[in-house]
């Protein structure tokens, strides 16, 4: 007569050898569903000779319990990060909402003029002079400001509106760029009103909605005044 073998069951690519549940195929996770079909295909396939004993039922059994009481744990433990990103994101907009109104400092190639002086910011990489340039939308120099000698930070500057002859030019939108020593490019900030907060998903996040510059994540904020 054939020897059945009664150590060793495999159901769907999951196997149960003895009383130990064996590690599942990369990308499995084993359910409480799977874990009850390879148990009764045990059962089934068990050499009516030698059937399973008391206490290795008991500790088979013991190990479903656990499988289903570790899967509820991990899916409550799911739900609460949830609940506490969500609760995160609506603390973090509503709080953010006591900016609207204020000025802040955010990343921007441009400055909006409209009769009235403007302002913004260089991040000063390392210690030198200083040159704003402003062109217009053909690309043409319209002033230069000199911020003289600046440490490494922040350095802000504010534009009167005029052009290099000292006339005021017209509103519109102008271009910024700076440089330290006239040699390396330096990133360039732009001041603006604070109109609206919102929520943008989770690559974006919380941002501030700012006049004559549009959507800002709230991190890319360099400075609230």
């Amino acid at each position: 007569m054939s020897t059945i073998n009664t150590n060793s069951y495999s159901v769907s690519g999951l196997s149960l050898t003895g009383s130990t549940v064996t590690s599942t195929p990369s990308g499995s996770t084993m359910t409480q569903s799977d874990f009850l079909q390879l148990l009764t295909t045990q059962l089934k396939s068990q050499d009516p000779t030698q059937p399973m004993d008391n206490s290795q039922m008991a500790s088979e059994m013991a190990q479903f319990a656990q499988l289903g009481t570790l899967q509820n744990i991990q899916s409550s433990l799911t739900g609460l990060s949830g609940n506490l990103d969500t609760n995160l994101q609506t603390s973090q907009v509503l709080s953010s909402a006591s900016l609207v109104g204020r000025q802040v400092l955010v990343p921007s190639t441009s400055l909006t003029y409209s009769g009235s002086a403007v302002s913004g910011g260089v991040n000063v990489t390392n210690a030198g002079d200083v040159v704003v340039t402003i062109k217009d939308g053909n690309g043409n120099v319209v002033n230069t400001i000199d911020l003289g000698t600046q440490q490494t930070g922040l350095a802000t500057f504010a534009w009167d509106g005029k052009d290099s002859s000292g006339h005021a030019v017209g509103s519109g939108t102008y271009s910024i760029s700076a440089s330290n020593g006239g040699s390396s490019a330096l990133s360039t900030y732009a001041a603006g009103s604070v109109t609206g907060v919102g929520y943008g998903g989770s690559s974006t996040g919380t941002y501030l909605q700012v006049a004559g510059i549009g959507g800002v994540p709230l991190s890319q904020v360099a400075q609230i005044n």
